[in-house]
């Protein structure tokens, strides 16, 4: 418990809002030229367009055109701010809130608090896989990733070891969802398109792509029929699709799965592995959860909401996006953005016009796609289910319209088009430092709580739940 003094910027209504994603962002742009104080607190800088984190990986656009700054999105935003700091605690009943970076306290006041802090890579309780199977969550994977994918194709150039050369030159992806089959066809193009002239002791086309889920097809959101569609398209590709399979290693050599059907186990040699499967929750929704009578986080985190979005008899706290649970709604982008306009436009309407009679939260369903390659997508819409060609520009024009700012559209537009026309790709340099930071800091950690001490730059890079002390014993 801190005994800092909380901070509100004016007597206004304070308005805070955990997390710079989808939900958060959408929800503080609702707030423009309303009564309000609105605080947007995030562990980075930058709002993340994730679902596109997969061609910074796959060296089709740069971080930069993804991830615009937070700042600079809000800046004509007058009754915003935006506070770069980590959340270590909310205490609900005294409505405070206390974030730090680099030792710092951070500690602010609330009278609505909207948490949109999204979800992490899971790996269903086996959470050494991620030393070799990297997920797809945040700048930091996807540039880790270009590292791996590109360090395989040169090791593997400068091997004399044929076997060893087969395990560079595959690459085995885990969960078949959206990520999952983009990152395969991404990695098809690469092998067979970009990279084919690039080698001179390496054929890039005797790539190896695997993708292996223990559903029955891939994209299971999007029906039977999308599903086989999708599949066919990869393994015209050359990916191998394997389903019915649950993998039960992830170590440096590759990757062992079990049959669901047969029982039958096998092991793959594979340099690179990514982990797309599944997700959980951010642990601050079970740290709000626990502190509210009856309401309790499901298995992947998620709290259950009421209709309006708020928490229990809590009618200031609002979860959003990811990190809720309401009526089986999935984690898309859409579901975060409506909601937060949602929560804050109930919040706009009780604070200016006296509002208290709250509408239930309505979800509208625009449909989810997927870009399996060059001119191909699958799209869901209802009832109708488009692919190819004509999917592929529907999908195009859907998250050139999601991007935030003019000049990141336009960057985005002008690489898909050169992508279309050239096998170049102008965005595949990949550093050391990209390739081991993640595990490096992992091990500092470990080593840091064998010689007691902190230093801020592990600290920045702690998630909340990490259970560390938070407080500068070294800087």
């Amino acid at each position: 418990m801190t005994t800092a003094t909380p901070f509100r910027p004016s007597g206004r209504h304070h308005v805070v809002i955990i997390g710079g994603g989808f939900g958060g962002l959408f929800a503080a742009k609702k707030f423009a030229g309303a009564d309000v104080d609105v605080t947007i607190i995030d562990r980075t800088n930058h709002h993340l367009f994730q679902p596109l984190l997969y061609q910074v990986a796959t060296g089709v656009l740069s971080s930069g055109e993804i991830a615009p700054t937070i700042r600079q999105i809000l800046r004509k935003q007058k009754n915003a701010r935006v506070i770069k700091a980590e959340v270590r605690d909310v205490n609900v009943d005294d409505k405070i809130i206390t974030a730090d970076l680099g030792g710092k306290d951070v500690v602010l006041q609330y009278d609505s608090l909207i948490v949109a802090a999204g979800a992490s890579q899971s790996y269903f309780g086996n959470d050494h896989f991620a030393e070799f199977a990297p997920g797809m969550k945040s700048i930091d994977d996807a540039l880790e990733l270009r590292a791996r994918i590109t360090g395989a194709f040169e090791r593997a150039e400068i091997t004399d070891d044929p076997a060893e050369k087969a395990r560079q030159l595959t690459f085995v992806i885990v969960g078949a969802g959206p990520t999952g089959v983009e990152l395969a066809g991404q990695l098809a193009e690469m092998a067979h398109r970009t990279l084919r002239n690039e080698f001179r002791t390496t054929d890039t086309e005797q790539t190896r792509i695997l993708l292996v889920d223990g559903g029955p097809q891939v994209l299971p959101p999007f029906g039977k029929k999308l599903g086989r569609k999708a599949q066919k398209t990869l393994e015209k590709l050359g990916v191998e699709v394997v389903t019915d399979s649950l993998v039960t290693n992830v170590d440096r050599d590759g990757v062992t799965w079990k049959n669901m059907k047969t029982d039958e186990e096998t092991t793959v040699a594979a340099y690179c592995k990514i982990w797309s499967a599944g997700v959980a929750a951010s642990p601050l929704g079970k740290h709000i959860a626990d502190q509210i009578d009856g309401v309790e986080a499901d298995r992947a985190g998620r709290v259950p909401v009421n209709k309006d979005l708020s928490v229990g008899d809590h009618k200031e706290i609002f979860i959003i996006g990811d990190m809720m649970s309401l009526d089986k709604l999935p984690g898309l982008a859409q579901v975060a953005i409506q909601g937060g306009e949602h929560v804050a436009s109930l919040i706009r309407a009780e604070v200016e016009d006296g509002v208290t009679d709250r509408p239930d939260f309505k979800y509208f369903d625009k449909g989810t796609m997927a870009i399996v390659s060059r001119f191909n997508a699958v799209v869901k819409l209802d009832k109708a289910e488009i692919s190819g060609p004509i999917g592929w520009f529907m999908w195009l024009a859907v998250h050139l319209m999601f991007m935030v700012g003019f000049r990141n559209r336009f960057v985005a537009a002008y690489s898909w088009g050169l992508n279309t026309l050239s096998a170049n790709r102008w965005h595949l340099v990949a550093t050391r430092q990209q390739l081991h930071a993640r595990n490096a800091l992992r091990k500092l950690r470990t080593l840091e709580d064998e010689q007691n001490i902190r230093s801020i730059e592990v600290r920045d890079n702690l998630k909340f739940g990490d259970g560390r002390d938070t407080r500068a014993v070294s800087d």
